[in-house]
């Protein structure tokens, strides 16, 4: 009889203390679409961070700086925020513009149009990770084309 009830208090506690952790911060990223409704409405900075299924150091900023909560913070505070894959098949309507990610029908990691659009450099091939920041108004603030960390992208996010 005691051991039942060692047993249940046991599985109550168990239980109990896994429903009463909370649910770690995370950054508040939104679609582009999304993006669209929102700058209309309420316009505010915005982070727009590209990355690859296949870059190491897209990942490593995911896994180390996108979980700092002064980071988390920050950007959802201030910013909105958007993430995309680069290679996303995916139609995205913004600004009233039609984007598809036309190379991937001939090419093997086809880059979407949007991605190309933003985030690509004159006289350089395209690369990862890349973050840009905007003003209130959509217009480049910082373009950033290497890893960095939560302090350097807190700074960043400073200017």
């Amino acid at each position: 009889m005691d051991y039942l009830k060692l047993l249940a208090i046991s599985f109550l506690l168990y239980f109990g203390n896994l429903h009463a952790q909370t649910k770690a911060p995370t950054i508040n990223w939104i679609s582009w679409e999304e993006l669209d409704v929102k700058l209309e409405k309420d316009p505010k900075k915005t982070l727009v961070f590209f990355h690859a299924d296949w870059c190491a150091y897209c990942k490593k900023i995911d896994r180390v700086v996108f979980t700092k909560p002064e980071v988390i913070n920050k950007i959802n505070a201030d910013y909105y925020a958007v993430r995309m894959n680069v290679e996303t098949t995916d139609t995205i309507y913004f600004d009233n513009n039609k984007f598809m990610n036309t190379q991937a029908l001939t090419k093997r990691n086809g880059v979407h149009e949007l991605a190309l659009l933003l985030a690509s450099r004159t006289g350089k091939a395209f690369s990862l990770p890349v973050t840009l920041l905007f003003t209130e108004k959509f217009e480049v603030n910082k373009r950033i084309f290497e890893y960095y960390t939560s302090a350097s992208l807190l700074n960043y996010l400073e200017d």
